[in-house]
């Protein structure tokens, strides 16, 4: 089968025959671009959504595999997304469901505990914290218990809605005292950061760029605070042409704020280091669908 993640910055692809991994693929597509204002998902969005996958078409096999789509921050806050979905599936014939941010929790949660099993890694608690472009999900998993809250904030929202950057100081000052003050009484062993925000530090700092990117490297990887202040500082040093080569096209902006947001959530949870998990939704789509009756 095919899994499909549409979310708020990024499309992903990923092929799963229940107990193997095949081709996958991504592309950033901003589909959270000017919703901050607007409300709305806008034409030019609609249209990078269907070429994304229109190219997906030609990589992966949709012919003979079924596909599952969800949808997630961005659709849920857009007031058109019942003809967004429809135009996507008039012309692509992908059909794509908006999920609640505690489904998106669940299936992210899923494909992390899935991965670090094949890691041998097995806490018996930790905070999982998933980045997007239009929300944040916070995931407490301690002894098979489970709590988890979305916030409504994400790297495109953040970006889009803080214009300077005295701006930007203070979404990012109410966002680490949102993280302090919804997971003040949780106590964890590790700390787990999944999304392209930590994935893209991980990659930068182990000499990747985003055509080199390769998962298997990043998979539970040990990103210590600090040397997030230095992927911060080197990559805001950057010319935009050089930035992109690290973090891709459409992210040159986006990637800056979105590692204040990560290291907030260090500063905030008291943690100086995270494991990183390259799978997210998207995996927890495919594990959801090959395990169900």
């Amino acid at each position: 089968m095919i899994a499909i993640d549409l979310g708020s910055n990024t499309i992903r692809f990923v092929e799963f025959d229940g107990k193997k991994w095949g081709k996958s693929f991504e592309k950033i597509v901003r589909t959270a671009e000017g919703i901050h204002q607007t409300q709305l998902i806008g034409g030019k969005a609609i249209e990078r959504i269907i070429e994304a996958i229109e190219e997906a078409k030609a990589k992966l096999n949709f012919l003979t595999q079924p596909s599952v789509g969800y949808t997630t921050a961005a659709m849920r806050m857009a007031s058109n997304v019942a003809d967004v979905l429809e135009r996507i599936y008039q012309k692509t014939g992908v059909r794509f469901v908006v999920i609640d941010a505690k489904k998106e929790a669940d299936l992210t949660l899923r494909a992390v505990r899935y991965r670090l099993s094949q890691l041998s890694i097995d806490p018996l608690s930790f905070i999982l914290a998933d980045i997007g472009g239009g929300s944040t999900e916070l995931i407490h998993f301690s002894e098979n218990k489970i709590s988890s809250v979305s916030l409504n904030i994400g790297i495109v929202t953040l970006s889009e809605s803080a214009l300077f950057e005295r701006e930007l100081d203070e979404k990012i000052n109410l966002f680490k005292t949102s993280v302090r003050e919804t997971l003040q009484e949780a106590k964890a062993q590790f700390f787990i950061l999944t999304a392209g925000t930590p994935t893209t530090i991980a990659a930068y700092l182990n000499g990747m760029d985003y055509e080199t990117y390769d998962p298997t490297k990043i998979n539970g990887y040990r990103l210590r605070l600090e040397d997030c202040y230095r992927a911060y500082d080197e990559l805001l040093s950057m010319n935009e042409t050089d930035r992109t080569r690290y973090v891709g096209a459409g992210r040159e902006n986006l990637i800056i704020a979105g590692i204040l947001m990560v290291t907030s959530m260090y500063e905030a949870l008291g943690y100086s280091e995270a494991i990183i998990i390259d799978d997210g939704l998207r995996e927890g789509i495919a594990l959801e669908y090959c395990n169900q009756p």
